[in-house]
C-alpha cells in the first residue's frame, strides 16, 4: 500500500491519524457543540469507505474461493477458519468475563447525574433471530437486491458459492475469469488507497463531533469500564494471537506485532475491518508471507463474522451493568452471555456503527439495558478500539491457516517422494 510506505514519519498514515485524533479531541473539547461543524468531514470520508468495501468483499471472496475451490486442502482451510473464529470469539467473550468480575467496573458508581440518559427504548433491537431463521436468512432469493441493501451474511455465501463454481470449470475457461476478478480486487485496492490520503481529515472530523457533542461527562461514567476494556483488547491482540502464532506457525510473535502496526493505525481511523481490509491483505501476504488464495479467502470472511473485539465488549458491558444494577449473575447468566455473545459477534457486520448486537446479550442474562445509551454516546471509541482487535484476529488466521496448508502439502509431497 503505498500510503503507508513513506519514509517521513510526518507522512505515514498511521502518525498522522493519531495526531488528528487528538487536533480533533481537542477541538471538540473546546467548541463544544459547535464542534458538529465538522461532521461533514468524517461523514464524506466514511461514505467513500462504505462505497467501496461491498464491492471489494465481494470480488475478493470470490477470488478467494476461486484460487481454494480446486484444490485438496480447500474443506480443510473452511473448517479451521470457520473453527477459529468460534473458539477465539468465545476466549474473547470469557476472557471479558473474568476481567470483568476481578475489577469491577460498575461498582461504585454515581449515575445520579446523567440518569436523565437512561432509556428502554432499545429493548425492542435485542431479538436474535431463530437458527433456522438465521441460516434462511443468509441464503440470497436476489444477489443484486443483497448488493443494493449491503447484506454481507447473503453477499458472503452467493460469492464463496460462485467462486467454488468457477473454480470447477476447465481451465482455459476459469483462468480469463480468475484473471479478470483478480484485477478488480487491485483496483479496489488503488481506489481505496486513494480514500486513505483523506483518512486523518475524516478522523479529525469525526473525534471533534463525538467529544464536542458528548463532552466528558459521559466517559468519566464509564472510565473505568473502558480502562478494563482497553486492558483486555491489549492482553487479547498482544497476548493471546501472538502467542497462536507463535505456537502455530513458524511467523514469529514479534514479526507478527511489527507488521501489524499498519493495519491496526487504519482500523482505528475507520472503525470498519472491511475499510481496512486491503491494507490486511498487503500486509498478510507481502509481510507476513501467506499465498493469496489463503489470504483472499479467510479475510473477507474474518471482515464479515470474526469479531472477537465486538464479543469481549459485550460480555464486559454486560458484567458492567449487571455490577451497576446490583445483579449477581448466576453461572446460566454468564453461559448465556457467553453464546449470545459469540453468536452475536459473528452476525455483526464489519462495519462502523452503535452495535445493538449488545441489547441480545443483556436480554439474554436477565440484565436491565435503559442504561445503554451511555454506551452508545461513546460507541465511537469503542467501535475504533475494538476494530483493532478484529483484524488483528483475522490476519493471525490467515497465517495460521497458511502454515497448516503447507505443512500438510510439505508432508504429502515427502510422502510421496518415499513411495517412489
Amino acid at each position: 500500500m503505498e500510503v503507508l510506505k513513506e519514509k517521513n514519519l510526518l507522512s505515514n498514515i498511521g502518525v498522522q491519524v493519531v495526531i488528528a485524533m487528538i487536533l480533533g479531541t481537542a477541538i471538540g473539547a473546546t467548541m463544544g457543540q459547535d464542534a458538529a461543524m465538522f461532521a461533514p468531514l468524517g461523514a464524506i470520508f466514511i461514505n467513500l469507505i462504505k462505497m467501496l468495501v461491498i464491492p471489494l468483499v465481494a470480488v475478493a471472496l470470490i477470488s478467494g474461493a476461486a484460487g481454494l475451490g480446486d484444490s485438496q486442502s480447500a474443506g480443510k482451510v473452511g473448517f479451521v477458519t470457520l473453527g477459529y473464529f468460534a473458539v477465539t470469539s468465545a476466549l474473547a467473550v470469557a476472557l471479558a468475563l473474568v476481567m470483568g468480575a476481578v475489577f469491577q467496573p460498575g461498582l461504585g458508581i454515581d449515575v445520579s447525574g446523567v440518569e436523565g440518559m437512561f432509556s428502554s427504548e432499545y429493548a425492542s433491537k435485542g431479538e436474535l433471530p431463530t437458527f433456522w431463521a438465521t441460516i434462511i436468512g443468509m441464503i440470497p432469493t436476489n444477489v443484486f437486491q443483497s448488493l443494493n441493501d449491503a447484506n454481507i451474511l447473503q453477499i458472503l455465501v452467493f460469492c464463496l458459492f460462485l467462486g467454488v463454481a468457477i473454480s470447477k470449470q476447465p481451465k482455459n475457461k476459469r483462468e480469463p475469469v480468475i484473471n479478470g476478478v483478480n484485477t478488480l480486487v487491485d483496483a479496489m485496492v488503488w481506489m481505496i488507497n486513494k480514500v486513505m490520503i483523506i483518512a486523518p481529515i475524516g478522523v479529525f472530523g469525526l473525534m471533534a463531533e463525538a467529544v464536542g457533542t458528548f463532552g466528558f461527562g459521559a466517559l468519566m461514567v464509564v472510565f473505568k469500564l473502558f480502562v478494563v476494556y482497553v486492558a483486555a483488547i491489549l492482553i487479547f491482540g498482544f497476548v493471546v494471537y501472538p502467542l497462536m502464532i507463535q505456537l502455530f506457525t513458524k511467523t514469529s510473535a514479534k514479526n507478527f506485532i511489527k507488521a501489524m502496526k499498519k493495519p491496526q493505525a487504519v482500523a482505528l481511523s475507520t472503525a470498519s475491518s472491511m475499510a481496512t481490509l486491503p491494507v490486511t491483505m498487503d500486509t498478510v501476504e507481502n509481510e507476513l508471507g501467506v499465498r493469496n488464495s489463503t489470504a483472499s479467502f479467510v479475510l473477507p470472511l474474518g471482515a464479515t463474522i470474526n469479531m472477537s473485539g465486538n464479543a469481549i465488549y459485550y460480555g464486559l458491558v454486560a458484567v458492567f451493568f449487571a455490577q451497576l444494577f446490583h445483579i449477581d449473575l448466576s453461572m446460566g447468566a454468564y453461559v448465556a452471555i457467553i453464546v449470545t455473545a459469540t453468536l452475536g459477534a459473528v452476525g455483526q457486520a464489519g462495519v462502523p456503527g452503535p452495535s445493538f448486537l449488545v441489547v441480545a446479550v443483556l436480554l439474554a442474562a436477565g440484565i436491565p439495558i435503559e442504561g445503554l445509551p451511555l454506551l452508545f454516546a461513546l460507541d465511537r471509541i469503542f467501535d475504533m478500539i475494538r476494530t483493532a482487535l478484529n483484524i488483528t484476529g483475522d490476519a493471525a488466521c490467515a497465517v495460521i491457516v497458511d502454515a497448516l496448508i503447507k505443512e500438510e502439502a510439505e508432508a504429502e509431497k515427502e510422502y510421496q517422494n518415499q513411495e517412489a
